[in-house]
């Protein structure tokens, strides 16, 4: 790289992004497909995986059975997550705008709720994790007490570095990400060694659960569920980052980047199993508060705090601006007056303030917890309609039709009855409320349809097969118009999108 080069890459990373929801032109597709896998890795390489890696144990389960639970969650919500980085190289934006294609450039706005929601549970998530090690590993080194505004400045502090990240943008988060892999790996290697002795897995017998056990299935498959939000999470945000990948990106090396990245993750998932198990055995009083990060601090060694320092710092910037970088750039999108620093700083403020008042009025610590879960569920049938969406227009989007809403105008070939295409709105509604009445979380949440299948929880397979259903018979019985498809040209010629200009589009 000659000095001209870097020159130039120094100063993106320290000026602040001025791309919004539009289309990235080809020339500023600067991101290669290892920083598209780090992205995702560095967001979940981090003590909140680990904190979320610590419930199947909690729930009652024994180590091998936790572990089971947490591969199989990893392997299909990767395998369900891995087709959604296709879309960012395709239409040069993220996730949510792409999706106005298939639910209209109004419809859309779904999926800007659910990344919000998503967003905000994670960012939370990640901030009370990161602050409590911090202060708690802070505490014990000084031999200080803990006290409320400890950990009051220190969510402020996560908070607000997180916001500052995101308001630089895209190359400033990679920085970071490209140094938090990094020492987040080597921390959490460090961890196995430091936890290797006390470890004994056998003794963590899941309060004698077997597969004949009652309930055993209903805990495993709700275990299952936790983990795999945390890839699905990555749903709504995946184009945030691959917009930023060259448009001719083959598509089967982007699903195989994802699929990498998601099985990055097992080693803080494992470190999590791990020191749970540890801390059942030493300090059970914890699994049954729910506290992880009260019991990783009390079977710590006392050298290990400083590494925990390390990896709270870094895990709650990377989780945190990771999942707050694309709800504000979505936002500007949805209120088209704001840019995408305004609607960043907007939603920046408001989690801020549901960060301390979840935190210190209401405690909603494992409500959050069970919230992902919820989320999860009706994000995946929105994820399944973007897929079958994708296929049936043989991966075709018109790049200015779909930013119609965006600019304040009617029209284009995504507008299709006000800015509603009934077929994804009808397969997505119905589908989100049977999977969430279906939901069967013991001791978290269980929906009035929760016992259908003897108690085991079905809300994925729900989620999964009624969109799959729904959804292409609407658009056998009811077709879409010709516009939204490719001609025999565009196929010929390997032009997968246009750059036309929105058929009718008028300013309002």
């Amino acid at each position: 790289m000659d000095v001209q080069t870097r020159t130039e890459n120094t100063g993106k990373i320290i000026n602040i992004e001025t791309n919004g929801i539009e289309p990235i032109h080809e020339r500023e597709r600067s991101a290669s497909l290892f920083d598209f896998l780090r992205l995702q890795w560095g967001g979940s390489n981090t003590l909140a995986s680990a904190m979320l890696g610590s419930f199947p144990i909690i729930l009652g389960l024994s180590f091998y059975q936790s572990l089971a639970a947490t591969i199989l969650g990893i392997f299909i919500g990767a395998l369900i997550l891995a087709p959604m980085g296709v879309f960012g190289p395709i239409t040069g934006t993220n996730n949510a705008v792409s999706s106005g294609a298939h639910f209209g450039v109004v419809g859309r706005i779904v999926g800007s709720f659910l990344s919000l929601l998503t967003a905000i549970c994670f960012f939370s998530l990640s901030v009370w994790s990161s602050g409590d090690a911090l202060i708690g590993a802070i505490c014990r080194i000084f031999h200080w007490t803990q006290a409320q505004w400890m950990f009051a400045i220190a969510y402020g502090i996560f908070a607000l570095c997180v916001l500052v990240i995101c308001i630089y943008g895209f190359q400033f988060m990679l920085l970071v990400n490209k140094v938090a892999v990094t020492l987040a790996s080597v921390v959490f290697v460090v961890g196995f060694v430091a936890f290797g002795g006390e470890f004994h897995p056998d003794l963590v017998t899941g309060a004698g659960m077997n597969l004949q056990s009652p309930g055993f299935w209903a805990t495993f498959i709700g275990a299952t569920l936790i983990v795999m939000s945390n890839p699905i999470s990555f749903g709504a945000f995946l184009g945030d980052w691959s917009r930023y990948l060259p448009e001719k990106t083959p598509r089967t090396r982007i699903i195989t980047a994802t699929l990498m990245a998601q099985s990055c993750t097992l080693l803080p998932f494992l470190f999590g199993l791990v020191t749970t198990a540890i801390i059942a055995e030493r300090a059970p009083e914890f699994i049954t508060s729910v506290n992880y990060t009260g019991g990783l601090l009390t079977v710590s060694p006392t050298w290990f705090f400083l590494p925990l320092i390390v990896l709270a710092l870094i895990g709650g910037l990377s989780t945190g601006a990771t999942s707050l970088y694309g709800t504000g750039l979505d936002f500007s999108s949805v209120f088209p007056g704001l840019s995408r620093v305004q609607a960043t700083l907007l939603i920046g403020i408001l989690s801020i303030i549901i960060i301390f008042v979840g935190r210190f009025a209401f405690d909603l610590v494992t409500s959050v917890t069970t919230l992902v879960t919820l989320i999860i569920v009706t994000t995946t049938p929105w994820m399944v309609i973007m897929m079958i969406g994708f296929l049936s227009r043989r991966g075709f989007y018109l790049k200015d039709d779909l930013q119609v809403f965006n600019r304040g105008q009617r029209g284009g070939a995504y507008w299709f009855h006000n800015g509603w295409n009934f077929r994804g709105m009808i397969a997505w509604i119905p589908s989100a409320i049977i999977a969430l009445l279906t939901v069967n979380l013991p001791g978290q949440f269980v929906g009035p349809l929760g016992n259908l299948a003897g108690g085991i929880d079905i809300s994925l397979v729900v989620a999964l097969l009624l969109p799959a259903i729904i959804y292409p018979t609407l658009l056998k019985l009811f077709p879409e118009p010709a516009a939204v498809h490719p001609t025999t040209s565009d196929i010929t010629n390997h032009h997968p999108v246009t750059g036309q200009q929105p058929q009718g589009a008028l300013h309002e």
